[in-house]
């Protein structure tokens, strides 16, 4: 099974990305019940890689869709599932996302491809991230996508490690691996 995994977030010192960093390390190495090592093929990518001008009607009749639009719904469509996790910008998702995600929904309004997903989100508040973390949930069905489980992480500095890149927090740890588990019910 494929699993692509990302951070929403276009920041080069993402805690999103850490987070995702972390669960994709406890996926392969075993640590995931029901998921034993090998069982999936994880790849993910990097926001940056899709940078593109800021999304306007007018910006694609006079241009038509950028190819790193058109790169990023296919590479998401080529995963057999999602793992992401959702920084927080001002309470919703950041513009490097967004803009990403208006640009490969002119492609099809089901960027996830009806792909299972987990998603999570990270902040250094006491919400993390929980607002842009319920606003991707409310509107995941109708972007193409089934929740298999969401996660808010708050204060990452107490809760995480950030030397050894680990949960530092055993209830948040327990919370995340079970979130992960969830993917074991689409192994064959």
């Amino acid at each position: 099974m494929k699993l692509l995994a990302f951070a929403a977030s276009n920041s080069s010192q993402s805690i999103n990305r850490q987070l995702v960093d972390y669960a994709i390390g406890l996926l392969a190495d075993g640590e995931i019940e029901g998921v034993p090592a090998g069982a999936l093929e994880i790849s993910t990518l990097d926001l940056n890689d899709f940078e593109m001008p800021i999304y306007s009607i007018d910006r694609q009749e006079a241009a038509g869709i950028p190819q790193a639009a058109h790169d990023f719904y296919d590479t998401l469509g080529a995963a057999d599932a999602l793992l992401i996790s959702f920084a927080e910008h001002n309470g919703s998702y950041t513009v490097a996302f967004k803009n990403v995600f208006d640009w490969a929904s002119r492609i099809d309004m089901r960027v996830y491809h009806d792909k299972p997903i987990v998603m999570l989100s990270t902040s250094p508040g006491g919400g993390g991230g929980g607002f842009v973390l319920r606003t991707a949930g409310h509107l995941a069905g109708y972007f193409g996508n089934e929740v298999l489980a969401s996660l808010a992480v708050p204060r990452f500095g107490e809760n995480f490690d950030t030397e050894a890149g680990v949960l530092s927090d055993s209830e948040l740890d327990a919370e995340l691996r079970e979130a992960l588990a969830t993917l074991s019910g689409l192994l064959p």
